[in-house]
């Protein structure tokens, strides 16, 4: 059997126990950061690019958590203006607060597909989910009702 002892000045060892603990207290902060950041940025959303299909497109809302029709209730070919002007201001930045650049596509031909959403949270019935894509990408969307009381609020399920 091997017995080794060393002496160690108390001044040493007050450092060096302080040291090991700073660093467990560091790496369970670390851990503690990266598990919140998860937790706020929630769930990955959906690649905007590829989506070339119906399928594509239902999946592409489902991924928002809405069930919606399997065919669009309408499909429009949109023209967006060269010019953005003021009344489109409140469009723009709700596309924008997704993560949408609709600014990037003026003078583009778009296509607006509509879907019946059958699950809204309150229940209620005949809302709808518009996708804005040009060419294989979304470039914008929304959950909207048409009453005459309606709302109007981007992707994410409230």
């Amino acid at each position: 059997m091997l017995i080794m002892t060393a002496k160690l000045p108390k001044r040493k060892l007050t450092l060096g126990v302080a040291a090991a603990a700073l660093l467990c207290c560091c790496a369970i902060a670390l851990n503690f950061g990266q598990a919140l950041t998860r937790e706020v940025s929630g769930p990955a959303l959906p690649s905007p690019k590829g989506v070339k299909t119906n399928q594509d497109r239902i999946d592409y809302l489902s991924a928002y958590g809405w069930q919606v029709s399997e065919e669009p209730i309408a499909t429009q070919e949109l023209f967006i203006p060269e010019e953005l002007d003021d009344s489109y201001d409140e469009y723009v930045a709700l596309q924008s607060q997704q993560g949408f650049n609709l600014e990037k596509y003026t003078g583009k031909r778009v296509k607006r597909y509509t879907y019946e959403v059958l699950n809204y949270p309150t229940g209620e019935t005949g809302v709808q989910a518009n996708l804005l894509l040009y060419k294989n990408t979304v470039i914008g969307g929304e959950i909207l009702s048409p009453q005459l009381d309606g709302f109007l609020h981007g992707l994410a399920m409230p």
